[in-house]
C-alpha cells in the first residue's frame, strides 16, 4: 500500500461495562491533526471501540488511503475475519445467534467499503503517542 493520506488512531472507554462510555479519534494528514470524541450514558466498551472507528471514517470527506490503528482485538478480528462469515450467514454467528452490535458492524462495513483501509492493531497503554491521545479523547468523551 502507498503511504496513507490519513493516519487514524481510535479508542473506546467505558466506566463499568456496561456503563457510561466514550470514544476518541486522532486523525493525522501531513501537518494537519483533527481530534474527535463523544460518548453515551449507557453503553459497552466494544460499542465505543466500534463507534470510534465509525466516527473516524464518517469524518473523511472523500475516498482516502487510510492506516487505522486500534487497540481493540474485537474490532480487528471482527473487520478482518468474522464479518465475512456474519454477512454470509445473514448477520448470525457460527452458532446461529444474532451478531452482537450488528448495527455498528453494518455501519462500519458500509463506511469501510468507501475507503482504502489498512487496519493495524496497536497494543494499548504501551506508550504509542497516537494511541495514548485517542485514549485520552475517549475518556474526555464519557458523559459526566
Amino acid at each position: 500500500m502507498h503511504d496513507p493520506e490519513v493516519t487514524i488512531y481510535t479508542d473506546g472507554a467505558c466506566k463499568g461495562n456496561p456503563g457510561p462510555g466514550g470514544w476518541g479519534v486522532l486523525m493525522i494528514a501531513g501537518e494537519n491533526r483533527r481530534e474527535l470524541c463523544g460518548g453515551e450514558a449507557a453503553t459497552t466498551n466494544n460499542r465505543m471501540e466500534l463507534t470510534a472507528s465509525i466516527e473516524a471514517l464518517r469524518a473523511l470527506k472523500r475516498p482516502t488511503r487510510v492506516r487505522l490503528f486500534t487497540d481493540s482485538k474485537y474490532v480487528m478480528q471482527g473487520i478482518e475475519t468474522w464479518i465475512h462469515g456474519w454477512k454470509k450467514n445473514g448477520w448470525r454467528t457460527s452458532d446461529k445467534k444474532p451478531v452482537k452490535n450488528m448495527d455498528l458492524w453494518q455501519a462500519l462495513d458500509a463506511l469501510a467499503a468507501q475507503q482504502h483501509i489498512e487496519w493495524r492493531w496497536v497494543k494499548g497503554h504501551s506508550g504509542d503517542p497516537g494511541n495514548e491521545r485517542a485514549d485520552a479523547l475517549s475518556n474526555e468523551g464519557i458523559p459526566k
